[in-house]
């Protein structure tokens, strides 16, 4: 079988990509590389027969060594994110390394509506995707909803307060877990179309804030009331609260975006992918619910 290679293997998503590769598509270990900046982190994967590589994204050398004789190469993008621009300039790295070298086909994760999206990092996807599209090179791009784990940034502070400040407004979002997202990844990996290929990954339903409070509540037996600011006020009250100062604008962007309506996204690809169906809102938020408390 061809190699696949997935950068980031290390990571949450990355392992858990390479997990489902193994245990659910039957793909052998030994067609797989999992690929991070530090090989010693992965003796658990190699263990089990995957290949370790070194993929230093900072490092375009290490990048053409690392991705030859690779058929299908997963980037993951990276979580450079402090230094403005940093993170389009490594994703270009890797995607011009896979071209010199040949890489079969190439897959990405992104976001959702990148074109337009108010998320900060926006145009580090956006750019990535023209940069892989211009390789000419054959791609899947997986526009990726927001996780149902980054609620674990919001909530456990909003439950011990009892307030939940947003500015979201009305606007909704199909969260999808990040397992749900690696069993999507995984499938089209192991069973490539042979188009190139953009799918949204989201949830089967989309929220607003207030509605996903109501299930909050429901799931940890907690008052929350959602309190309604804009993205001024939300961006003082952060100040307020001692978030670092540089990421104050990305985590307003986040509402804003599902203010403006750029999460609402439903359809089936990640349960496509899969062959699987998804977790729900609902359900994770039970099975969650002592770590949202926390």
């Amino acid at each position: 079988m061809s190699k696949i290679l997935v950068t980031g293997a290390s990571g949450k998503l990355g392992s858990l990509v390479i997990d489902n590769l193994i245990a659910k598509q039957g793909v052998a270990p030994a067609d797989i590389v999992a690929g991070t900046r530090d090989p010693s982190k992965l003796s658990a994967l190699a263990a089990r027969g995957v290949e370790a590589r070194k993929v230093d994204f900072d490092d375009p050398a290490s990048l053409e060594t690392a991705f030859k004789g690779i058929d299908r190469l997963l980037i993951i993008s990276t979580d450079e994110l402090a230094t403005p621009g940093k993170r389009l300039v490594q994703h270009k790295a890797a995607v011009e390394a896979a071209r010199k070298v040949g890489v079969g086909r190439l897959f990405y994760t992104s976001l959702p509506n990148p074109e337009t999206s108010k998320v900060t990092f926006a145009p580090d996807h956006l750019g990535t995707e023209e940069a892989i599209k211009a390789t000419g090179l054959p791609y899947t791009i997986f526009r990726n909803s927001w996780y149902m784990e980054n609620l674990f940034m919001a909530l456990p502070a909003a439950l011990g307060s009892g307030h939940w400040y947003t500015a979201s407004g009305q606007g909704r979002i199909g969260h999808i877990a990040r397992g749900d997202i690696a069993k999507a990844i995984a499938g089209a990996l192991a069973k490539p179309v042979s188009e190139s290929v953009i799918y949204t990954l989201t949830g089967e339903k989309t929220y607003t804030t207030d509605e996903i409070a109501a299930l909050v509540r429901e799931a940890t037996g907690k008052p929350l009331a959602v309190v309604h600011v804009t993205d001024e006020q939300l961006a003082a009250g952060m100040a307020g609260a001692g978030v670092p100062a540089p990421f104050i604008p990305t985590f307003v962007s986040f509402d804003t975006n599902i203010r403006e309506g750029l999460f609402d996204i439903v359809n089936n690809d990640a349960e496509k992918l899969s062959g699987e169906k998804l977790v729900q809102l609902k359900d994770f938020l039970l099975e969650n619910k002592a770590a949202l408390s926390a």
